[in-house]
């Protein structure tokens, strides 16, 4: 099977003189005479789904089985105790550049990586080189929701209701079963896709698209999810941007603790030795922050935000190899809808069999004059520019309690230590995606 994928790992010289010669045939990724038509303030909502029903649940299971979702499913448990700041997913929201799928804070680029993200989920069986990519013509839900429930097809059929668009399942069906269930790797696998359903991909709330069941069924298969998860949280936040309103349907609490993770610095979060039982969630959840803060003032910090502020790549993050590229596309965006789309979808797919890679960097970050042109250049898409006031330093405004580190157990080990790594200062490679409806 491995021998269908072609995987190139290539040393940093190549990758930049790739980048270099890429950037000179092609320039600025926009089309020639774009402008932006965002609004300039988006009203988004945050609403989430209530959770305290899946924390009791987890609460009240034993540590064996506690184990047996870890092996499964990785870190997603965490993701139930991860608190979404309001006021400052707001204010993140008016700095997201749809134009370039970044946020750009004050002097500074800034967003999510695949690499970060498997980080931060730290699934066991997650192959970082099988991406998901959307069959068509598979399995119906139903079938699918038999196969991961182990129920009859007229109870599952009896449950299958129609919101919006697209098919879904209550969670209160699958809340019973959960802790009825007689067969308890069932039991921990319903669990899994319900917040796969209620946290990483919300789309109605109290319920589980059938989307989400796609990808799910074939995560025992070792694909990957993170594509799929950032490409729903750029997707969600364009959306909004050019709306100037709307729900974010992506994954907020992942998107929390990656903003975090590039603030260590104010953070005050000491670098550790990253074994394979650190967890980046874990430590999220034992940082006192502070709740007192304005999305005005927020957007105060955000829009005078300085390069030595943040950390280019969260201090988690120490992968030994980077992925910058699959195939020959350098960037792609298109919708699920018009002519010859599934014919994109299978292109793309075929993209990500051919990846190329980048040896972990260990040295500074290298930014070439030419980028730093390209910077004061680029589109700004309605980005809220630095304040004319001089602000106090980001430390000064945002002070933070120091992590208090859960005890060591099997999972998770205290020990310090610092990393070596580097972040290339460019944009995400990660907007070639197959998931979803638009």
């Amino acid at each position: 099977m491995e021998n269908e994928f072609l995987n190139k790992v290539e040393d940093n010289a190549a990758v930049r003189a790739w980048s270099e010669k890429l950037q000179s045939e092609k320039g600025d990724s926009l089309t020639e005479g774009y402008k932006s038509e965002l609004q300039e303030f988006t009203r988004v909502n945050t609403a989430q789904n209530k959770l305290q029903e899946l924390r009791d649940i987890w609460a009240c299971w034993d540590e064996e089985t506690k184990q047996l979702f870890y092996q499964s499913y990785g870190d997603i448990s965490y993701l139930l105790d991860i608190k979404v700041d309001k006021h400052l997913f707001r204010a993140m929201v008016q700095f997201w550049n749809s134009a370039y799928k970044c946020f750009t804070f004050g002097e500074v680029d800034l967003v999510p990586t695949i690499e970060e993200y498997t980080a931060l989920l730290r699934c066991p069986k997650v192959q970082v080189r099988k991406a998901y990519a959307k069959v068509f013509n598979g399995q119906t839900f139903t079938k699918k929701l038999i196969n991961i429930s182990g129920m009859s097809e007229p109870w599952v059929t009896a449950r299958i209701q129609q919101k919006g668009d697209s098919k879904c399942i209550p969670w209160e069906n699958l809340r019973d079963l959960v802790l009825t269930h007689l067969d308890e790797q069932k039991r921990i696998d319903i669990f899994a896709l319900s917040i796969y359903g209620l946290v990483i991909f919300p789309k109605a709330l109290r319920h589980v698209d059938e989307a989400v069941t796609d990808l799910f069924n074939r995560l025992e298969k070792g694909i990957t999810p993170v594509p799929a998860i950032l490409v729903e949280t750029f997707r969600s936040l364009s959306m909004c941007r050019k709306s100037g309103d709307g729900r974010f349907i992506g994954c907020a609490q992942l998107l929390m603790a990656w903003f975090h993770g590039n603030f260590w610095k104010v953070d005050k979060v000491s670098y550790r030795v990253f074994s394979e039982t650190y967890s980046p969630l874990i430590e999220e959840t034992t940082i006192q922050r502070r709740e007192d803060i304005s999305e005005e003032k927020w957007m105060e910090i955000l829009r005078n935000l300085k390069e030595g502020d943040i950390e280019w790549r969260a201090f988690w993050m120490v992968p030994d190899e980077i992925l910058y590229r699959c195939g020959n596309f350098d960037w792609c965006e298109f919708s699920f809808k018009g002519a010859h789309y599934k014919k994109k979808v299978r292109e793309l797919s075929d993209a990500w069999k051919q990846t190329h890679w980048m040896k972990r960097l260990d040295v500074g970050s290298m930014v070439t004059p030419e980028y730093d042109g390209w910077f004061k250049k680029k589109v700004n898409d309605n980005v809220p520019g630095p304040s004319l006031e001089s602000a106090r330093p980001m430390e000064e405004q945002l002070r933070v309690a120091p992590s208090s580190i859960l005890k060591p157990s099997s999972r998770q080990e205290k020990s310090v230590g610092r990393s070596s790594f580097t972040m290339r200062k460019t944009k995400s490679e990660t907007g070639t995606i197959l998931w979803g409806k638009p």
